[in-house]
């Protein structure tokens, strides 16, 4: 048996709360929200401290004298908050007049910046909720995505330029900060170990159609290959791994595809000193969206019947049931309309 290689991921400790967080909406952060909240109600306060004292002569004080700065800034912070001890009232017309038309708008304004900020904070959170379950009671046969790092977000970008849609892809990842990376475009995100069942359960991977695996770490993409094989035998698990002989416990834990990213790159770069051409060719087919893309799609009508070459675009393979025909082999001859073909075609 192979001997699993360990890596190094500094500062991907597992958080013990993992939670799911959903594409965030754009929204000036709450901090600023409540400062600027916060200075407009001082603003107001200020503002009818100051009517008052400009008016203090239409005042009366029950405790003696006249009104001075900070008598109005008392008498504005009662009227505002509508305490009113009645210590302090308006006597004269004009400054009944003032706060008719002045204090008592002003006090409205000031109870609905406070009122409004509180009756906001509860509506997030219920709309949060709201959206947090109608996303539990809707996902299905979407995709999890195992680790964001390089690969995670390249294998992401790659579904969404084959027209999977973002609220199909799910995320995971220990760390919030990347999670929080992935809510900001758009993606569900679920902060956890992906080894532990409860985590991918967050991620509602029992439903799930397909599973990339592709965490920094050989040893961790075979327990949660095997955790994700447990909780779904029929989904689709691509797995990636850093050193080759760690391949074989990949696909014995449960993985259909198993990508060795370092011989990957080897080869590559191999190919690339003989021939730079090819090796540019290879590199374009690898690159989604450009030039060329490797792509598979189902057998037209007016295709089967025919062989490989009669396509319009260059087939490479025929997928017939759980197989990988060659296109030089003979069954691949004729096309079935139940096959599929993997074709190279332009990204236009």
């Amino acid at each position: 048996m192979s001997r699993l290689r360990r890596g190094t991921a500094p500062g991907t400790e597992p958080w013990a709360d993992a939670g799911i967080v959903l594409p965030a909406r754009r929204s000036a952060p709450a901090v600023r929200q409540v400062g600027s909240r916060l200075l407009l109600a001082l603003a107001v306060l200020v503002a009818t401290t100051v009517i008052v004292y400009l008016d203090r002569d239409g005042y009366n004080d029950n405790a003696g004298g006249g009104l001075d700065f900070l008598d109005s800034a008392y008498y504005a912070t009662v009227t505002l908050s509508t305490t009113g001890y009645g210590d302090i009232t308006p006597y004269s017309s004009g400054a009944r007049l003032t706060n008719i038309l002045v204090i008592t708008p002003l006090r409205v304004l000031f109870l609905i910046i406070l009122v409004g900020t509180t009756l906001e904070v509860l509506t997030e959170r219920t709309r949060q909720q709201w959206r947090l379950n109608r996303w539990r009671s809707t996902v299905r046969e979407h995709t999890v995505v195992i680790g964001y790092g390089t690969k995670g977000r390249s294998a992401v970008d790659t579904l969404l330029g084959q027209g999977v849609k973002k609220d199909e892809i799910v995320v995971v990842d220990p760390q919030r900060k990347v999670i929080e990376h992935a809510s900001q475009h758009g993606l569900v995100g679920v902060v956890g170990d992906a080894t532990r069942t409860d985590t991918l359960l967050r991620a509602a991977l029992p439903t799930a159609a397909r599973v990339v695996v592709a965490p920094e770490r050989d040893d961790t993409a075979v327990l949660v290959t095997l955790t994700a094989r447990q909780l779904n035998r029929a989904a689709t698990v691509v797995a990636a791994v850093r050193e080759d002989e760690n391949a074989p416990l990949l696909r014995q834990s449960g993985a259909d595809v198993v990508v060795t990213s370092s011989s990957s790159a080897g080869r590559l770069l191999g190919l690339s000193m003989l021939s730079p051409h090819a090796g540019a060719v290879m590199e374009d087919l690898l690159t989604y969206g450009k030039g060329l893309d490797v792509v598979e799609r189902p057998v037209t009508g007016a295709e089967a019947g025919h062989g490989p070459r009669d396509c319009e675009d260059l087939v490479v393979a025929v997928v017939r049931g759980r197989r990988v025909i060659n296109y030089t082999e003979p069954e691949a001859a004729v096309l079935q309309l139940t096959d599929r073909v993997i074709v190279i075609k332009s990204a236009g």
